[in-house]
Formats: C-alpha cells, sequence, structure tokens
C-alpha cells in the first residue's frame, strides 16, 4: 500500500509547502482535508498525522528564519510555553471528541470557514493592516500568553495553529512586522507541534509513515514557495485558495449533517 501511496503524500507535501510557503497559511490546511478527503484516513488519525507531520516544516521553518533573524525570541519563549500548556489541554479535549466525530466535522468546518473568509478578503479585496516596522512582536507578555494559551488548546484539538492562527493574531492584534511574525510564529508554534503531535502518537492517531512523507515534502516545498514570493500575484493565489478552503469548510460541515458534496 505505501509503495502507492508515498510518491502521493510527498506530492501533497510538496505542493502544501510550496503553497504555505508562498502564502504564508501554514502547509497544514492542505495536508488535513488531503489525507481526510483523497486518501480517506479516519478524521482523528488525519487530524494527528498532520500536527506530527508539521513538526519537521515548523522547525525547518524556524531555523531559516533564525539565520536571517527573524524570530522576537522574547515572544517566542512566551507563546511557546504558554502555547504548549493550551496544546496539553486540546489534546485531552481531542480524546474526547474523537469519538465524537460528527462534532469534529463541525469544527474543522467553521475552521477552516476562517480560513476560506480570510483568504478571500485578502485576495480578491487586496486590503492590508499597516504593520509596524522593527524586529519585535508588539504587546505584553500577558497577551501573548492569552493568545498562545488558546491557539495551543485549538492545535491540540484539530492540529491546526501555525500559520492558521498565530501570523495572523501577531499581525492584526498585535500590528507586528510580517516577516517578524512569520518567523516568531514558526519558532513559536514547534513546542506546541510536538506536544500535540506526541500526544496522537501516544494514543495511536499517527501514521508515521504518512507524516515523515508529508513532512519532507512541505519542507522541500516551503524552500520552493518563498523563492516564488517576488514573482507571483500572491493575491489572486490566496484568493482562489480561498474558494477553493470554502469548498473544503462546506465538505466538513455537510459531513456533519451526514450530506456528502
Amino acid at each position: 500500500m505505501y509503495s502507492i501511496m508515498i510518491p502521493a503524500l510527498l506530492a501533497f507535501g510538496l505542493l502544501a509547502g510550496t503553497v504555505g510557503g508562498l502564502l504564508g497559511i501554514g502547509g497544514c490546511v492542505i495536508m488535513l482535508p488531503a489525507l481526510y478527503f483523497i486518501f480517506n484516513y479516519p478524521l482523528p488519525v488525519a487530524i494527528g498525522t498532520t500536527i506530527t507531520a508539521v513538526i519537521i516544516t515548523a522547525a525547518s521553518g524556524a531555523i531559516a528564519h533564525i539565520r536571517i533573524r527573524n524570530v522576537d525570541w522574547s515572544t517566542a519563549k512566551v507563546v511557546a510555553i504558554s502555547g504548549g500548556t493550551g496544546a496539553v489541554i486540546g489534546s485531552i479535549v481531542f480524546t474526547y471528541l474523537t469519538g465524537q466525530i460528527k462534532l469534529l466535522n463541525l469544527i474543522l468546518g467553521f475552521a477552516f470557514l476562517y480560513v476560506s473568509l480570510r483568504m478571500v478578503y485578502e485576495g480578491f479585496f487586496k486590503r492590508g493592516v499597516k504593520t509596524l516596522s522593527g524586529n519585535k512582536v508588539p504587546g505584553s507578555s500577558t497577551s501573548k500568553s492569552i493568545i498562545g494559551f488558546f491557539i495551543g488548546i485549538l492545535t491540540g484539538i484539530i492540529g491546526l495553529g501555525g500559520g492558521y492562527a498565530l501570523v495572523p493574531s501577531f499581525i492584526y492584534i498585535l500590528r507586528s512586522p510580517v516577516k517578524i511574525a512569520v518567523g516568531t510564529s514558526l519558532a513559536s508554534f514547534i513546542s506546541m507541534a510536538v506536544i500535540s503531535g506526541g500526544f496522537k502518537l501516544y494514543q495511536g492517531f499517527v501514521d508515521i509513515v504518512a507524516a515523515a512523507c508529508l513532512g519532507t515534502g512541505t519542507a522541500i516545498g516551503a524552500q520552493i514557495g518563498a523563492r516564488l514570493v517576488p514573482r507571483t500575484p500572491a493575491w489572486f493565489i490566496k484568493g482562489l485558495f480561498g474558494l477553493i478552503f470554502l469548498y473544503v469548510s462546506l465538505k466538513f460541515i455537510m459531513r456533519a449533517f451526514g450530506i456528502l458534496i
């Protein structure tokens, strides 16, 4: 089975990493629905495998941003600790939700609805938020701890959180410079991914081979995506993928009610 799936998983990882690197959205929002809808993994295993694969992606991306000094370490430490704590709680909640697949579908549906609406708005309307310049993420340690804690819970439950929630929180709530938001997000997210992935591995909800393939493909694709940024109309691709994610969100929501689309 793996002899057929491995090339496909690597390809999807490569696609996820390229799009994530290009748009700053993180590869997990592509990997999770691919595992669930295309490769037909049970939803809890799709979530567990995705967050485990993201450990490789986050570590690779963080190293790259550390080298070019795009990480605010004071913020990363606060968010990593509070986010890790939240990930423990979220992972415990996830254990109870694995028997409630309809509810899990509904939660993911609305999570992807947020992604789609944000991307369509930023893409087709091309409206940005002015950010501060500098090499720090503004805001108090308390506000950063709260953000990290709740995103950690979200990560533990649905396996999403880095580019999906941390980056926009840093940019839109704390008004961080974009490059610092991305680099600090990756460095902060490693603890959440490791804790969430570790819990799900222990609980038996991770396909190690699939996670390794997706993580490897995503790490490579992220480098490609970063190089495409200056040459690609990112606003158009962001809007296009926003429409695709809108369809994905509806698939999750409809499946919660037993309707397949």
